[in-house]
């Protein structure tokens, strides 16, 4: 599983956002190709990291990485948003960092197989854990054109969702759309010709969306930070990386909650819900990546990090 790399996205701005301390414990809820854990686990003398991963072949790859740190490292195949359930079961009464990379990773794009690239002939699946029921061959066969629509605006801010929709219910009721590029021809057709002509592939809004929908990715990760927050201890860190508006404006939303405390209107004289703020913001804007990351790797170009400490 070597094949199994991936460039960590803003690494050293985690490492110093989250603040390692050597007898600390860590989770990394979206291990991928543990480039962000390798280095956590490097950090920690008897301290422990727990990798989450859904994608058990992620998490056959991050073993193998993490193989010198393996007294200090528990692996575990779930959903980041189980993170609450996963410390739970392993004893442990509160963690003292969170790292999330909510990106896909590398290999699952390039991986043409598993369908989630436009570029390669693959079956219609884009699941990164097989052992889930819903695939992309279900959305797109399945799903009404409203609701194709919807998905194709809101998840891939694609300007011509209802041709899109329209264009691919009205395929498959000829026949069943089975393969990507089946359906990267598809969402051709539906397209008018200056928007073929623009620099970014036409298909590339429309996979987002549907693998957005097939992997409930953005109602993973408004349980994930209603999840990681309580499971800080005080001083713990949650930093957060999103590659989507949608996500990030989930992650800023949730944080600015936690920091807020006090809901009460403002015309209130004094304070009655009682309510404390739960963490404090460590930069109050995200942080990107630099002019040397983006040379060596374009993908960290849309990428937003996030930090809070537990109060």
């Amino acid at each position: 599983m070597s094949e199994f790399h991936h460039v960590s996205v803003l690494l050293e701005e985690c490492l110093e956002g989250l603040a390692v301390k050597p007898d600390g414990i860590y989770l990394d809820g979206t291990l991928g190709g543990a480039g962000h854990s390798s280095q956590i686990a490097k950090r920690l003398t008897t301290g422990r990291l727990i990798g989450i991963d859904r994608d058990p072949v992620a998490l056959k790859a991050a073993g193998e990485r993490l193989e010198p740190y393996k007294d200090t490292v528990t692996l575990v195949h779930s959903n980041f948003c189980e993170m609450a359930q996963v410390v739970k079961d392993l004893g442990l009464p509160g963690v003292d960092g969170i790292l999330l990379d909510l990106g896909v990773s590398s290999p699952q794009l390039d991986d043409g197989a598993r369908g989630f690239s436009y570029m390669a002939d693959a079956p219609l699946d884009m699941r990164m854990n097989s052992q889930d029921s819903l695939t992309a061959h279900a959305v797109v066969n399945t799903w009404s054109q409203e609701e194709l629509k919807r998905i194709l605006f809101d998840y891939g801010e694609e300007r011509y969702a209802p041709r899109i929709a329209g264009a691919i219910c009205r395929y498959r009721e000829e026949k069943t759309i089975d393969t990507t590029l089946e359906l990267v021809d598809i969402i051709r057709s539906a397209m008018p010709p200056q928007a073929l002509r623009e620099k970014q592939h036409p298909a590339k809004r429309s996979f987002q969306a549907i693998r957005i929908a097939v992997n409930d990715e953005l109602g993973s990760v408004e349980r994930a930070m209603e999840a990681a927050i309580p499971l800080l201890n005080p001083g713990g860190r949650l930093a957060v990386i999103t590659f989507h508006s949608l996500e990030d404006r989930i992650v800023k939303n949730a944080m600015a909650e936690a920091a807020k405390g006090c809901t009460c209107p403002p015309n209130f004289p004094v304070c009655v819900c009682g309510k404390k703020p739960q963490v404090k913001l460590i930069s109050r804007k995200p942080i990107v990546a630099t002019e040397e990351e983006l040379e060596v790797n374009p993908r960290s170009r849309s990428a937003k990090l996030r930090v809070c400490e537990k109060i």
